[in-house]
């Protein structure tokens, strides 16, 4: 009988976590606590389990690979630049932050280098998310002033909007990106997969 506790606790850690993105009326840090309390206490367990992978003397970690930006994002954008000269011409092929993703693919692939407890691959994770974040925004600063002229907007709004985008990813990754899911852009998906219990 198939157990289906994971696609549960995904589903609703998603909401709560985007929940959490839409509740800024209330205070900020005491959101934010929540939502660290509710990830450390849904996924501990799951880094466990893949700390036990890494440390199996059988287990070897496979050759790197990356699809740049998960969940079609990579794939949607070359569709639409193939489709749509103009986007083609100010865009590109790819997004303009996939070398951010092939970074983050990099530290999710391992699951951290040096990272033996759950505890520090929970850290770690959590820092490659914040840092994926963090380059997102970065290419927005670098692109505003392009894509102001492009599109008659202001410079900050390009940044904004980046920002935007750059929020949408990172929440995206913490819920998608918990280790011993199966998916493939999991939380060390270069190491086999968790057995199922």
């Amino acid at each position: 009988m198939k157990d289906f506790r994971s696609p549960i606790i995904l589903f609703l850690t998603g909401v709560l976590v985007f929940a959490g993105c839409n509740a800024h009326a209330q205070s900020h840090g005491k959101l934010n606590s929540a939502v660290d309390a509710l990830e450390i206490q849904l996924e501990m367990g799951r880094h466990d389990q893949f700390i036990e992978i890494k440390q199996h003397s059988e287990n070897v970690l496979n050759e790197f690979s990356t699809d740049g930006c998960s969940g079609g994002l990579s794939v949607g954008w070359e569709y639409l630049a193939g489709k749509i000269e103009s986007f083609h011409e100010i865009h590109g092929t790819q997004p303009a932050w996939e070398s951010c993703c092939i970074t983050h693919d990099r530290v999710y692939h391992s699951g951290g280098s040096g990272v033996t407890t759950p505890e520090a691959s929970f850290e770690a994770r959590k820092k490659a998310d914040e840092e994926l974040q963090n380059c997102v925004v970065q290419t927005g600063i670098e692109r505003s002033t392009l894509l102001s002229k492009e599109y008659h907007l202001p410079p900050e709004e390009v940044e904004r909007l980046y920002g935007v985008i750059a929020k949408l990813m990172y929440r995206a990754v913490r819920v998608g990106g918990m280790p011993c899911t199966g998916l493939p852009w999991r939380w060390g998906y270069g190491w086999p997969e968790c057995s199922e219990n």
